[in-house]
């Protein structure tokens, strides 16, 4: 269940629907949405992200910049290494309601097709 949520105008000015737009093209890349998961875990260093995810650091650099880029992460440094972690939980809340949403329109579609 979300929260307590603001005021949202409706009809949405413009410059809002640019905003929420963007956010969900944040959202829309598989690699971010499995690295927001692994991320649910506790903190991670791009290496360690890189080998949980089996792909290169170079492209986990990239979609961790994007993320944090769009306030969906933080990041510390220590020494050289830096350790990214979830800066708005937020994020969860709106991936599951769509993964309900998911089960139920599966659930729908597996008992239209036993019938």
């Amino acid at each position: 269940m979300i929260g307590t949520m603001p005021d949202v105008p409706h009809p949405l000015p413009e410059p809002l629907v640019e905003l929420i737009a963007h956010q969900f093209r944040v959202l829309g890349e598989p690699t971010r949405i499995r690295l927001l998961e692994r991320l649910r875990d506790g903190p991670a260093g791009v290496g360690e992200l890189a080998t949980a995810l089996g792909t290169s650091q170079q492209n986990v650099s990239k979609h961790l910049g994007v993320l944090y880029q769009a306030g969906l992460l933080t990041r510390d440094k220590h020494g050289t290494a830096v350790h990214y972690a979830i800066g708005d939980d937020t994020v969860f809340q709106l991936c599951d309601l769509v993964c309900g949403r998911l089960r139920e329109q599966h659930t729908e579609l597996a008992a239209a097709l036993r019938a």
